[in-house]
């Protein structure tokens, strides 16, 4: 379906209808395990859903299809994805190279789970080609980037850090969940391998759980799929059946999503209660230019200092009514956070601690009149 515009194939890729009654959705296969033909004789190769079920096979085809990759494969959360990456390409005293500014919960996998393991890390900032090779070592087999990163909306150029990682043998990992591959195609700019968030804009209603990696190296996706089968943190069929749902209409919410954050960061950024604002669509942030090169849009995410300080950026939080005060992220639904007390608690007092005075909108879908006024009596 390369040949096919994004829209018809995150509606089609993976999703003929079914052989056995014509239903246009793929089913959910709830099954445990599958009658074989003899010993060892698999009816399309399946024969227990932790190693393979038509549902997530569906959903698997599907992620691959729309970030042009060859392998897809879907997990129970991110952080499963992200750790099954972290084990299938990494080995004790290896080195990788993360962001300054990054998910919390990526952060604590890396500081409080792999490094007991023996992975070592470093930051850099992943915008300035300089910082990423003052941080590689002899042993650095990746580098992991963010683009836009959470919570500052930091833009890195992934083709230009794709030069530098294949230059120094190591793989170049893009974290594209708040870009959606409706957004931006890491694969195509250069990266190895891609990790979702499927929770957030992939799902799109706030009402499943799920991760991904796709990856266009065939041999690197038969490792990742023994990884998958192996650890067995895998996409239930329900919670693909979710996500394939929500892809479908991930094109049209993603022009709406983009469309109301571009009109908010527009009025927050004149508001006299607020002292900065990050989103890559505004022509004063430091990586515009770059996200206009690589992105289709400038996504749904914004985040904004408070003139205030701290206790008024929490009370901006607690005072929203329209905007729901929440973790997580892209949503129908629009969502308000203070980053530094919920979602990125676990990196204070590290290189990724992020401001005090931040807060974090998911922008969502509802009409953007509704959400100005809602931010204006937040704000006071």
């Amino acid at each position: 379906m390369s040949h096919q515009h994004f829209e018809t194939v995150a509606i089609h890729a993976g999703q003929e209808p079914d052989a056995l009654t014509g239903a246009v959705v793929p089913p959910i296969h709830q099954v445990s395990t599958y009658k074989q033909d003899g010993v060892g004789g698999l009816r399309g190769g399946y024969e227990y859903s932790r190693s393979a079920n038509p549902t997530r096979t569906a959903l698997e085809e599907n992620l691959a299809a729309l970030e042009g990759g060859s392998r897809g494969l879907a997990f129970a959360s991110g952080l499963a994805a992200e750790d099954c990456l972290l084990r299938t390409m990494l080995s004790p005293g290896d080195h990788i190279v993360i962001p300054n500014d990054a998910y919390g919960g990526t952060f604590r996998l890396f500081a409080k789970v792999a490094e007991r393991w023996g992975v070592q890390w470093s930051v850099a900032d992943t915008s300035d080609p300089a910082s990423i090779r003052g941080a590689l070592r002899d042993t650095t087999r990746a580098v992991w980037v963010e683009t836009p990163s959470n919570p500052l909306l930091g833009i890195t150029d992934i083709a230009m850090v794709a030069d530098i990682t294949r230059s120094a043998g190591a793989r170049l990992v893009v974290d594209n969940t708040f870009a959606s591959p409706y957004l931006q195609q890491p694969l195509a700019l250069g990266a190895d391998v891609v990790v979702h968030s499927t929770t957030k804009y992939m799902g799109g209603h706030s009402d499943v759980v799920g991760g991904a990696l796709v990856t266009s190296d065939a041999a690197f996706g038969e490792e990742l799929a023994f990884h998958q089968n192996a650890m067995g943190a895998i996409a239930g069929p329900f919670d693909a059946w979710l996500v394939l749902r929500g892809v479908k209409t991930l094109a049209v919410r993603m022009d709406r999503h983009s469309a109301n954050a571009a009109r908010i960061a527009e009025a927050l950024a004149a508001h006299p209660k607020v002292a900065e604002v990050f989103y890559p669509g505004l022509e004063s942030h430091a990586g515009h230019e770059i996200a206009a090169k690589q992105m289709r849009s400038f996504g749904g995410m914004v985040s904004f200092r408070v003139a205030g300080g701290e206790e008024a950026a929490v009370e901006v939080c607690n005072r929203a009514e329209l905007f729901i005060l929440g973790e997580s992220l892209g949503g129908v639904e629009s969502l308000i956070e203070h980053p530094g007390r919920m979602t990125h608690a676990s990196v204070a007092g590290s290189a990724l601690e992020v401001p005090s005075d931040l807060v974090r909108l998911s922008v969502g879908i509802e009409s953007v009149d509704d959400l100005l006024a809602d931010l204006t009596a937040a704000l006071g």
